[in-house]
């Protein structure tokens, strides 16, 4: 019987990761996070006396996860572009520049910057 020929990606080293021998058991489907929690924190500090509705909280969720998923894929192809097997801050930058608007991008890099330092410090 013949096998198969692929192309093996460079970076897989032929291991199989721990993420992709387990299945992944999440509150929502695919394997996303559920920012649901997060989200009411960060209205309740910038409007304490609005609430917000359930169907809201799934469609931001949704849209926390599909961004995420956007910049994680960019970043990995830019990675793969640079001949590189380790993403670094370089390349996950270059993928929000890439994928958001031009001032949406800067804000969302030096804010980001910003809360690493603070977690790094702290």
């Amino acid at each position: 019987m013949a096998r198969s020929t692929s192309k093996k990606n460079k970076c897989s080293r032929g291991l199989q990761s721990p993420i992709s021998r387990k299945k992944l058991h999440s509150s929502t489907d695919f394997g996303h996070r559920n920012y649901s929690l997060y989200i009411n924190r960060v209205l309740k500090e910038v409007i304490p006396q609005r609430g917000i509705s359930s169907h809201t909280l799934d469609i931001m969720n949704t849209l926390i996860n599909d961004i995420f998923e956007r910049i994680s894929m960019e970043a990995c192809s830019v990675m793969c572009f640079r001949n590189r097997c380790t993403l670094t801050l370089e390349d996950i930058q270059k993928a929000v520049y890439l994928l958001l608007p031009e001032k949406l991008a800067k804000y969302a890099v030096t804010f980001g910057s910003e809360a690493v330092q603070r977690y790094v410090q702290s």
